[in-house]
């Protein structure tokens, strides 16, 4: 069986950064401790407008934004949907994700969930 991933993009104000990564760090905690394999949060590094999509262009990215990148892994579908039901649940992340106190825009993030297709 080959492994599930939630992705999901974000732009992020520079000026939040350090307080995202603090968040990050406690979501990532949460995740892996309901049983996630494992938590990436990547900021984007090189990446450009396309003509027509890219990454800045999907979250409306500003100038004084950058975009985020991120994934958590599990062993399936089903896996992940227990691994969610818990996190979801957990009252540490409900009270990080009031969306009066996110650090990013929440309304500009989205997100789903994949199958894998090669794994090397």
């Amino acid at each position: 069986m080959m492994a599930y991933v939630d992705g999901y993009v974000l732009a992020l104000p520079k000026a939040n950064v350090e307080s995202y990564r603090a968040m990050a760090l406690k979501a990532g905690a949460i995740w892996r401790e309901h049983g996630a394999l494992e938590y990436r949060e990547c900021v984007a590094d090189d990446v450009k407008s396309g003509k027509l999509t890219s990454f800045p262009q999907s979250v409306q990215q500003k100038d004084d934004e950058l975009v985020v990148f991120s994934y958590i892994v599990f062993e399936s579908r089903q896996h992940r949907d227990e691994v969610n039901a818990k996190v979801m649940s957990d009252p540490r992340l409900t009270e990080m994700m009031d969306p009066d106190k996110l650090p990013f825009d929440g309304k500009r993030m989205f997100w789903g969930g994949f199958e894998t297709l090669v794994t090397l």
